[in-house]
Parts: C-alpha cells; sequence; structure tokens
C-alpha cells in the first residue's frame, strides 16, 4: 500500500527539510517524515486529521 500512495510535502514546509508528507488513501489521510520515507507514517480518518491539523497548529503558535 505505502508504495502506492501519492506523497505530497506540506506547503507549510520550512527550507530545510524539516518537512512533512502527506497523501489520501481513499478516506484515510497519512502523514509522514520527508527524511525518513520508509519510516512510520501516520494514518487519520477525517475527524481524526482535523484534530491533529488544530493539535499542530497550536503547537506551532506556541
Amino acid at each position: 500500500m505505502r508504495g502506492s500512495l501519492k506523497w505530497r510535502k506540506s506547503s507549510r514546509s520550512g527550507p530545510h527539510g524539516e518537512c512533512v508528507e502527506i497523501a489520501v488513501d481513499g478516506a484515510v489521510f497519512c502523514v509522514r517524515d520527508s527524511k525518513d520515507p520508509d519510516g512510520p507514517m501516520v494514518r487519520l480518518a477525517r475527524a481524526g486529521r482535523l484534530a491533529f491539523a488544530e493539535a499542530v497548529r497550536q503547537f506551532a503558535e506556541g
């Protein structure tokens, strides 16, 4: 399954490689570290994706 996903870098990724990549697998949203494409990935359903995005936003705001 991992090989069939079409990954893209986040538009919020930094200029020095601190990037996350996202892919959509049906109704599931996948997130991985671009520096470790064969490493772990997070798979989230829609509600989980929205909660995850909000948590990241709050963390980034400090």
